[in-house]
């Protein structure tokens, strides 16, 4: 059975599409951490992300630093951080979390809400911070 990040890859799930190429696929997280907390996988379903092949893993982190820079440009970040766990779904995954200034450090239990509307303006934002 397909994982939910695989779903949403294939179109069969919604998303906050920010970008995709051949190989990667980055999203907003639906339970962000902070504004802008975006998700990035590998296409290939694999459960483990150090069980992925090295030019797949080495890739998975170029792509997830071309949107990192992507959000800071976009949000105004001072940088953003990552976090590798890959717990809740088992598709690789890496997570790009905005750092603000004042906030400098991860609240895993106060995370902020964002309606639709804002959802949407923030993945337009980081994308249109791509080209």
């Amino acid at each position: 059975m397909a994982t939910i990040f695989t779903r949403i890859i294939e179109g069969e799930l919604p998303c906050y599409k920010i970008a995709e190429d051949e190989h990667h696929f980055a999203f907003l997280d639906i339970n962000p951490m902070s504004k802008g907390h975006t998700l990035v996988v590998p296409k290939e379903e694999t459960d483990y992300v150090f069980d992925l092949k090295d030019e797949r893993l080495q890739s998975l982190m170029t792509f997830a630093k071309k949107i990192a820079h992507g959000i800071d440009r976009a949000l105004g970040t001072v940088r953003t951080g990552v976090i590798v766990e890959g717990l809740e779904v088992p598709h690789a995954h890496v997570h790009l979390i905005p750092i603000y200034a004042g906030k400098k450090s991860f609240n895993f239990s106060n995370r902020p809400k964002f309606s639709k509307e804002e959802m949407e303006a923030i993945a337009a934002s980081i994308r249109d911070s791509l080209q």
